[in-house]
Order: C-alpha cells, then sequence, then structure tokens
C-alpha cells in the first residue's frame, strides 16, 4: 500500500518499513559494541600495568575511561533491548522457523556474557576500595572477558544465518540443531568474530588517540594524554595490518561460501578471468553493467582468489531475484577499505614522526588524531552495511527469504508508527549520552602528574 506525505510517494509495505526499522535499530546499537568492547579491554589493559608497575598514572586513565565505559555500557544495553522484540513484533515467521537454532544461541550470550559483565561491571565500578588491586584487576578482565563473550554468541547466531550448517529441516519446516558444534563454529564464523572483534579494537584505539590529542593539544593532562596516545598508537600498530590479513582471509572465506555476495561487492556481472579490480563504477543492476568504471587489469584476481588469473563468477549466474543490492555493497564494502588504509596511513605518519623524536609537538598530527575518532565507527557501518545487504535476498542464506520472514499479519501504518516512536528516542537518547561523555572528557582524567 503506498500513500503520500508532503507532496511525496511514500510505500507503506510492512516488508520495507520493517527492515528499515530494523536497520536505524541496528545501525545506532552496533555503535556501542563497537566501542564498549574495546574500552573494557583497553581498561583491564591499564589496570594490569597499573598493578604491575604501580605507576598512579594508570589508575588515573583507568578510572577516567572507566566512567566513558558506565555510560556507554548502559547505553548499550538500553538501545539493545529493542532488537529481540523486533523479531516477535516485525519478524515472527523468522522467529518460528529458526527459534530451535538461534534461540539457545541468543540465550547463551545472556547466560554467560552479559551476567558476566553485569556482575563484575558493579566490582569495575564501585570496588576500588573496597577490594584489593589484584581482585579489581580480575574484574577488569572479567568484563573485558564478557564483552568478547557476548560478541561470540551474536556472531556465532548471525554467521549462522549467513553460512547455515549442522542443522536439519523438519516436517514443518523448521530449522533443527543437528551438530551444535557445526552450529556455533559455522565456516564464516572464525574469520567474522576475528575480524569483527580486531574491527571493535582498531575503533576504540582511534577514540582513546583522539582523546589523547585532545588533552595534549589543550594543555591539561599532558602526562595522561601521552599515555593514552602511545598505547594507542602501539594497539592500532598491530591491529591495523593484522586487520587487513584477516580481512583478507574473510574475503577467500566469502568466495568458497557465498559467490555472490562477493559478486555483488566487485559487481561483476560477468563470469570471467583474469579478474580486474574495479576501483570506482556505477552499478546499473537493471541494465546489468557498470558505468564509468575504473579498472586496474588483473589486479582484482590475484586480490580476491590470490591467483593472478584468478576467475569469480558473474552475477549473471544467479537469477535476477537472488542478487544482492549491488551499488550498496559495491560503495560500503570501498568506503570500508578506504577508511582501513586512512588508518595505517595515520599510524605510518605517527611511526615517521616518532623516529623524527616529533610526535608530541607536531600540531598537525594531532589535529589528524582528533579527527580519525570517528574513523572506526564508520568502517563498522560500513562493513556491516557490506555483510547484512549483501546476504540480501536472504535472512538464512539461500534457505529462507526476508520476504518470507516478515510477520504475516503486520501493516505498514504498524510499522510506520514503531519506527517513527524508534527515530525519536534514538536522537533523543545517543546525543543526551554524547553530550554526558564529552563532559567526561572536559573534566579530563583527574588530578594531574607524572
Amino acid at each position: 500500500m503506498d500513500g503520500w506525505f508532503w507532496g511525496a510517494r511514500v510505500s507503506w509495505d510492512p516488508l520495507l518499513l520493517s527492515r528499515l526499522q530494523f536497520a536505524w535499530v541496528i545501525a545506532w546499537h552496533i555503535l556501542l559494541p563497537a566501542f564498549t568492547v574495546g574500552t573494557a579491554s583497553y581498561i583491564a589493559l591499564m589496570e594490569g600495568l597499573r598493578l604491575v608497575t604501580g605507576r598512579e598514572i594508570y589508575l588515573r586513565v583507568s578510572m577516567f575511561w572507566t566512567r566513558i565505559f558506565a555510560v556507554s555500557f548502559g547505553m548499550g544495553v538500553v538501545s539493545g533491548i529493542v532488537m529481540p522484540f523486533q523479531f516477535g513484533t516485525n519478524w515472527a515467521r523468522f522467529s518460528d522457523v529458526t527459534a530451535n537454532v538461534l534461540g539457545p544461541l541468543l540465550g547463551y550470550e545472556g547466560l554467560t556474557a552479559f551476567f558476566l559483565e553485569a556482575t563484575f561491571l558493579g566490582v569495575l565500578l564501585f570496588g576500588r576500595q573496597r577490594v584489593p588491586p589484584v581482585t579489581h584487576f580480575v574484574a577488569a578482565l572479567m568484563v573485558a572477558g564478557g564483552t568478547l563473550f557476548s560478541a561470540f554468541w551474536i556472531l556465532a547466531a548471525n554467521s549462522w544465518m549467513q553460512t547455515p550448517d549442522g542443522y536439519v529441516i523438519g516436517p514443518d519446516g523448521r530449522f533443527l540443531p543437528q551438530d551444535w558444534l557445526r552450529i556455533i563454529f559455522n565456516p564464516s564464523f572464525p574469520y567474522r568474530l576475528a575480524h569483527t572483534a580486531l574491527a571493535f579494537y582498531v575503533t576504540t584505539a582511534l577514540v582513546v588517540l583522539g582523546i589523547g590529542a585532545t588533552l595534549l593539544r589543550g594543555g591539561r593532562f599532558a602526562a595522561e594524554g601521552r599515555v593514552m596516545v602511545t598505547s594507542a598508537l602501539s594497539l592500532l600498530s598491530l591491529l591495523v595490518p593484522l586487520q587487513m590479513i584477516v580481512g583478507d582471509l574473510h574475503g577467500l572465506n566469502t568466495l568458497r561460501f557465498q559467490p555472490v555476495k562477493l559478486a555483488g561487492i566487485e559487481a561483476r556481472w560477468e563470469t570471467a578471468g583474469p579478474v580486474p579490480l574495479t576501483l570506482f563504477a556505477l552499478p546499473d543492476q537493471q541494465g546489468e553493467m557498470n558505468r564509468a568504471e575504473i579498472d586496474i587489469p588483473r589486479l582484482g584476481g590475484l586480490i580476491l582468489t590470490h591467483h593472478w588469473d584468478g576467475v569469480i563468477q558473474g552475477l549473471k549466474d544467479w537469477p535476477a531475484d537472488e542478487r544482492p543490492p549491488v551499488a550498496v555493497v559495491f560503495f560500503a564494502f570501498r568506503l570500508m577499505v578506504g577508511l582501513g588504509v586512512l588508518m595505517l596511513g595515520l599510524v605510518v605518519w605517527a611511526w615517521v614522526l616518532a623516529a623524527r623524536r616529533r610526535l608530541w609537538d607536531s600540531p598537525g598530527f594531532l589535529r589528524a588524531c582528533q579527527g580519525a575518532m570517528p574513523l572506526g565507527f564508520l568502517a563498522v557501518l560500513a562493513g556491516w552495511t557490506t555483510t547484512e545487504v549483501g546476504r540480501q535476498p536472504w535472512s538464512v542464506y539461500d534457505l529462507l527469504r526476508t520476504a518470507d520472514s516478515v510477520s504475516p499479519s503486520l501493516t505498514g501504518a504498524n510499522v510506520a508508527v514503531s519506527l517513527a516512536i524508534y527515530a525519536v528516542a534514538y536522537l533523543v537518547v545517543f546525543p543526551a549520552g554524547l553530550v554526558f561523555i564529552l563532559t567526561i572528557v572536559r573534566d579530563g582524567p583527574g588530578e594531574e602528574g607524572e
């Protein structure tokens, strides 16, 4: 059903609106795990350094980031509560068909990860004066481990939707578990877990780097700022190249198990080899062609298949209704890669300055560090868009269509109202939380020293 709103034609299709609503909710929510997973580990690192060295500066840095983590964790809980409800309200068919497989995985996330985080977060926040430093360090490790456990179970469930394994389909059409190890450790899970966890760590390191640079430029808490900048750059020097290696392995896995997604990412319409690397194009899905294409011959085959004469299947090998929205995944993937190159460039710049002993007195570099704070979040959103839109038109890859997953009694008006409410709520909650975090940053890590 369509209608008119302010002179523009609007689709009231409940499927389209449900997809927009889920995309809106998860796009905001994923920003919090992208930050809190890494922040929890960074706090544990600072607590460990303080325990080993006895230097109070690590304590101040840890306390500073613990306050920020507490606000972010609370926002993540609030924004994440909405998503399970959507499975029942908007995606009842999907929930009914997949419940025997996905229900236990999501349940384990609550039983293991959330309760572990919640239990030891109390010790981390309120136990510093009540427990020995070793116990407080263990609490920090448990919180960090809990955030990773949460990512483990969520990605196990989502990866099963990407590369389903270990199941049988019952006579009533429902997925039934057959082998839980194959369900959890499905073909894409190890690569997606490593790729996502590294992305979260990189995101946090960039924020730590930017805030450290802010403190240095402001002339307050310079010692704490140097600790943040040095530790963040050390982590980024390891994590960014490692992420590129893991991303390459993830690409080979996608080539094997989701070839149509890779064809969409590269906007390859014909099966051919050697494959060029397409730097830019304007994919025309209806015309099954690319416009304004800029290619580098053969390089695509080398990168995508690790063979100079490598071949990948073209989109025309699949029916038109089984292809992903090509333009979306094509540009989202290139945005993610481009941001990764910028991160690597920032790391190289830092090492050049460090070799010249100018790391602390380069205003241009410190401004660049501040400007780099959003890069990790943007890369996570671009990567998640590539993964999820690239799976379409399937909610369970090659087995259950998204169009067949929506609740049967849902109306466009119902979803439009809830989408509007969620839009307003998130546009209030997230800016308010950001203002609170910026207040913590403005106040700084506490008493200056060392």
